[in-house]
């Protein structure tokens, strides 16, 4: 009875302390501006489920694809174990019963055979994982500017974590088999891995009870420290990854916004007629503050952008096709949607456990002392970084979550051009040769068609005697 309260305990303080860590996230998200999103639900099921459920965009790499896929796998099946873990914790000691999904019969066998299966699986390819992020020759994903001490650190942590649930499992499996056959009783289920580690194992039936405990114990609060780390990780990318594909852009890639304001008056430009409907008001009459031009801060995204920036699972996958980094540019995609997130977690509400905004600081080796007054652009993205953009849309096309770099990035650009007149000197030039010729070309509209007038004297020259 006493373990059953104290695991109740346990677990309204995990999903207590976990709900009020996802509502402040939630508040951060939701401090974009709004953006319509309705319709296309067919559309976005199947996006999700190809993308989010079914990792299609992760094959495009085979050998981490393969890796992270029997992870996966084994993350949605050895859960349905925590399952009748946590109802043998709330009710086995009150009504007296074990193993709680054994009246499931061969069904149940074949449960625990899988999850043993993959529980094996999984500290092997963590093994993989881990010697390919630290000692194998360095994949040039996982190197960058913003990948600084604590990306690099979570990464491992999350590989050694998981190691610790799986020994954990066949701890518990383990004692709890070798405690049964030492009683001369079956335990439900089949065990093809902790049933080569009873040997291991003392004979005291004391023992092994108090091992099959520990064993237990360990395991659910692992779990449930986990479920709690996850806000401040980047591996939270495990839960905020289907949100965050099913509210994915649907349009074509690389298309443009159009800014409703210049969009009318671009058509009373061109028909005197057009009427420009009359500006929006308050609830209570009172005109609304003028929207700026692009973005400068996060409240200037769309909430859908930063939800994809917690969808971020740092893998660097845009970065690394990006031309613009591949040509030694500061731009890195990567970085764009890490400093969204860390922007967002230093102005509005940081995690309770760590501050990502605090390691940025630590990277641009200048302390951040003005939050009221730093912004997202020039306080974190440079505009050195936006211009080396090529909109190619390589970064969006790689990422397997479907986020959209692009987006912010084109949207800070936009900023720049129309509210602070800071493009490059090159593009002004552009613009005004657009709005004065009507045309990039410094040449006025009326010698527009010279060319076909010499080309015309060229073929009527008479040719020119050998």
């Amino acid at each position: 009875m006493l373990q059953s309260i104290l695991f109740l305990l346990l677990l309204v303080a995990a999903f207590g302390f976990f709900a009020w860590q996802v509502r402040k996230i939630r508040a951060n998200i939701l401090v974009g501006r709004e953006r319509d999103i309705s319709g296309h639900a067919a559309e976005r099921l199947r996006k999700t489920v190809l993308v989010a459920f079914g990792q299609q965009k992760m094959f495009k790499r085979v050998t981490p694809a393969l890796l992270h896929l029997v992870v996966y796998v084994s993350f949605l099946v050895i859960n349905i174990e925590v399952i009748e873990i946590v109802i043998d914790g709330l009710f086995g000691p009150v009504f007296g019963f074990h193993r709680a999904l054994k009246f499931l019969g061969p069904v149940y066998d074949g449960l625990m055979a899988t999850n043993e299966i993959l529980a094996l699986l999984v500290i092997l390819t963590v093994a993989a994982l881990w010697w390919r992020r630290n000692r194998a020759e360095p994949v040039r994903r996982f190197t960058g500017p913003e990948l600084r001490l604590w990306p690099k650190l979570d990464a491992n942590v999350i590989l050694y974590v998981e190691v610790v649930l799986m020994v954990a499992l066949f701890f518990m499996n383990t004692a709890d088999l070798k405690l049964h056959q030492m009683r001369g009783e079956d335990l439900p289920g089949v065990f093809p891995v902790s049933g080569l580690l009873t040997g291991l194992l003392p004979t005291s039936i004391p023992t092994l009870h108090a091992l099959e405990r520990l064993g237990w114990w360990l395991h659910i609060t692992g779990i449930l420290l986990f479920l709690n780390y996850l806000p401040s990780s980047k591996h939270f990318h495990i839960i905020m990854a289907f949100p965050g594909v099913w509210y994915s852009r649907l349009v074509p890639q690389g298309q443009f916004s159009n800014v409703e304001s210049i969009t009318h008056e671009v058509k009373a430009m061109m028909d005197p007629s057009y009427a420009v409907p009359a500006p929006a008001t308050a609830p209570d009459g009172s005109a609304l503050a003028a929207t700026p031009f692009g973005v400068k801060d996060v409240e200037d995204l769309p909430w859908t952008n930063l939800l994809a920036a917690y969808s971020c699972t740092e893998c660097g996958r845009c970065t690394s096709v990006c031309p613009a980094n591949l040509t030694g540019k500061l731009l890195s995609p990567r970085k764009i949607i890490m400093d969204t997130r860390d922007r967002v977690e230093e102005k509005h509400n940081s995690p309770l456990i760590f501050r990502p905004n605090v390691y940025g600081a630590e990277a641009k080796h200048e302390p951040i002392t003005d939050l009221a007054n730093a912004t997202l652009l020039r306080g974190k993205v440079t505009p050195e970084e936006l211009w080396a953009c090529t909109t190619c849309n390589a970064c969006v096309e790689s990422c397997p979550v479907n986020i959209n770099p692009l987006e912010s990035i084109i949207e800070m650009r936009r900023y720049l051009v129309l509210e602070e007149s800071a493009a490059p000197a090159s593009l002004n030039a552009m613009f005004s040769n657009i709005e004065n010729n009507g045309a990039p070309w410094a040449f006025s509209p009326s010698d527009r068609l010279n060319w076909a007038d010499e080309l015309y004297v060229a073929e009527r020259a008479e040719p020119v005697a050998a």
